[in-house]
């Protein structure tokens, strides 16, 4: 086991994986930039390095100053958490170059999964259900990509390969405003990306966002860990995510879990993953694979009793997964709130000073957050300041452990999302289950402030 590791993020997860280090008897080494350096896991740290300023091309996605924090406080490993740097090959290549542990799956793994194309043609491979589309990429003649969009059949989305996010993604319905769409995305793709090859598929129209959460070792041992409902979407970002799907079959689940651990055979795949999917009309639907932890990865370890963050550091350690399939079984159902720092309603991020920050507790209430009393939201990265995440017996109980905890939180001095959420845990549709990935745009149309 390591001695030592170099967390390479922020935020509540980079304190998650300090956590998860402290129960391991490993040293963990917090890197912040200049914004973060009053943030709790920077306190709490037994050895802290400042990596740059703010902006997170000078601090967090500095590869060249990540490896220098690791070398000079003799770390033997780096864990990259989720964003930033955490899917980037370069990255883990340089990592494992410089003598570090790359805690997340092998460069190799990461350039497969992490270009679209290619990940779906490896998943056609393992024999994973993709959605109906184009080979690989576009070509550039418009006869070809007219004759591909019309056996697919409209509508149809194009998407960067290189893309995440929700970013790089265009719906086309009509033939004729087809080329310029395609051409469109592609100059979007290389400017935001640094690829500009895209690729076609059917545009599926209510379907549900379900995923699949995988850990697999170095020995070719996989498992899935069930899956997660993330339909509850705003401009392709999560809101809320929970555990099992409401209302889909055991045995699909089954089915496909078993179809994703044969893929991550088959591409000698390392570490935690998740296959995500468009679920619709009792068919699955593969879209692309993340090789990291989800910001969703809670839901998953209470409804298995799993640590995934510990199992990512063990099997980047070379030891082989704790457990088998057989002994995982799904207890109960857990759903997760994102906070982050933002008009409710509006959206408008709201960076500040915290002047009251009070969290619930209870039976079942779990809060993965970085912020304190007093702490200052800093304007430079993402709004998330933190999760709230309940289990219960059942999804009813989770529900109502959820309207508890969130009637419960007290949040002064920036504005936050937890009124969204208060509506949205007493809305009927949702708490029928089964919202397509679509639902929640559709409510904020009807619930203008």
């Amino acid at each position: 086991m390591f001695k030592k590791i170099l967390v390479a993020n922020r935020g509540e997860i980079a304190l998650r994986i300090q956590r998860a280090c402290r129960e391991l008897g490993i040293k963990a080494v917090m890197v912040y930039s200049e914004a973060d350096k009053e943030a709790k896991y920077v306190k709490l740290a037994e050895e802290a390095v400042c990596i740059g300023p703010a902006a997170s091309s000078l601090s967090y996605l500095n590869m060249p100053a990540i490896i220098s924090a690791a070398e000079v406080t003799d770390a033997e490993a780096i864990h990259p958490g989720y964003g930033f740097l955490s899917e980037n090959a370069d990255f883990a290549e340089r990592v494992e170059k410089s003598g570090f542990q790359f805690i997340g799956p092998t460069p190799e793994s990461i350039r497969i999964m992490g270009d679209k194309v290619s990940a779906k043609q490896a998943m056609i491979r393992a024999g994973v259900p993709c959605v109906p589309g184009s080979e690989g990429e576009l070509p550039d003649d418009p006869v070809q990509i007219r004759r591909i969009a019309k056996s697919v059949g409209y509508p149809v989305i194009i998407k960067a390969a290189g893309g995440g996010g929700g970013r790089g993604m265009r719906v086309v319905h009509t033939e004729a405003a087809l080329v310029n769409a395609v051409q469109m995305t592609k100059a979007e793709a290389g400017a935001a990306f640094g690829n500009p090859a895209v690729y076609m598929e059917k545009f599926l129209q209510n379907p549900r966002h379900i995923e699949i959460q995988i850990l697999a070792d170095k020995f070719k041992n996989a498992v899935y860990l069930g899956e997660r409902d993330c339909s509850m979407q705003r401009r392709h970002q999560k809101v809320i995510e929970e555990a099992p799907a409401p209302g889909i079959p055991r045995k699909l689940i089954e089915k496909v879990g078993e179809r994703c651990v044969a893929a991550c055979k088959k591409i000698g795949y390392r570490g935690a993953g998740t296959f995500e999917f468009l679920f619709e009309n009792g068919e699955f639907y593969f879209i692309e694979m993340n090789t990291r932890v989800q910001v969703e990865h809670p839901v998953t370890e209470w409804v298995t009793g799993i640590d995934i963050v510990k199992t990512q550091i063990m099997v980047a350690a070379g030891e082989k997964l704790p457990f088998t399939q057989r002994q995982i079984q799904i207890r109960g159902h857990a759903i997760e709130c994102r906070i982050n720092a933002e008009d409710p309603f509006k959206f408008t991020p709201s960076p500040g000073r915290v002047t009251s920050w009070h969290m619930p507790g209870g039976p079942g209430v779990r809060v993965d957050s970085h912020v304190y009393n007093n702490y200052f939201v800093p304007p430079n990265y993402d709004s998330m300041i933190g999760k709230l995440i309940v289990h219960g017996d059942t999804r009813e109980q989770a529900l109502a452990r959820m309207q508890t905890a969130l009637n419960e939180i007290v949040i002064e001095g920036i504005n936050t999302n937890v009124p969204l959420h208060r509506e949205l845990m007493v809305d009927a549709k949702f708490m029928q289950g089964g919202t397509n990935i679509h639902y929640l745009e559709h409510w904020l149309s009807q619930h203008k402030r």
